[in-house]
């Protein structure tokens, strides 16, 4: 019997180093996993930092351009010493702005006089008292607003009808 349970020490001995070997391998590469994950985060943090500094690089190329312009139809305008050429130069350009911020997804918000006001893409900047309209309604738009992939980016800042004090006659 002393025999048979040294026999079975020993190969539970032997299993022991076996584990202890394989758990030692396990251990060695859960640290280079985590290492390469660290240097994966690493790298991944650099790139995102970079497209966060260089993703309006293109949109900025182009308002540069638009910029340009603006320039020379100043320069033109001041030499020439007349408004029609600082006009359309001014024309071409806002022409070329709008195309770009297209371009980008920018769409002018649709304000129309008469529609209900819309909280969501409206903001109010003055009440008017007004008879003649049901409340709550554009009178005026005072600033465009803009949307940007159907996001608002800008809301449109309006004048809206109230309906006047009603007066009671005694």
């Amino acid at each position: 019997m002393a025999d048979e349970s040294k026999e079975q020490t020993a190969d539970l001995q032997k299993l022991l180093e076996t584990e202890k070997k394989r758990s030692e391998e396990y251990l060695t590469r859960l640290k280079y996993l985590q290492a390469d994950f660290e240097n994966l985060k690493k790298r991944v943090d650099r790139q995102i930092e970079e497209v966060k500094n260089y993703c309006t690089e293109r949109l900025v190329v182009q308002l540069l351009d638009v910029q340009d312009e603006l320039e020379m139809a100043l320069k033109t305008a001041q030499s020439a010493n007349s408004a029609k050429p600082l006009i359309e130069g001014v024309q071409m350009t806002l022409k070329k702005l709008r195309k770009v911020l297209e371009q980008e997804g920018v769409s002018p918000i649709e304000c129309e006089k008469g529609k209900a006001f819309d909280p969501s893409c409206h903001q109010v900047v003055a009440t008017v008292e007004q008879d003649d309209v049901e409340e709550n309604v554009v009178i005026e738009e005072v600033r465009r607003g803009y949307r940007m992939k159907g996001k608002v980016i800008r809301p449109s800042i309006v004048k809206v009808s109230k309906s006047p004090k009603s007066q009671k006659g005694g």
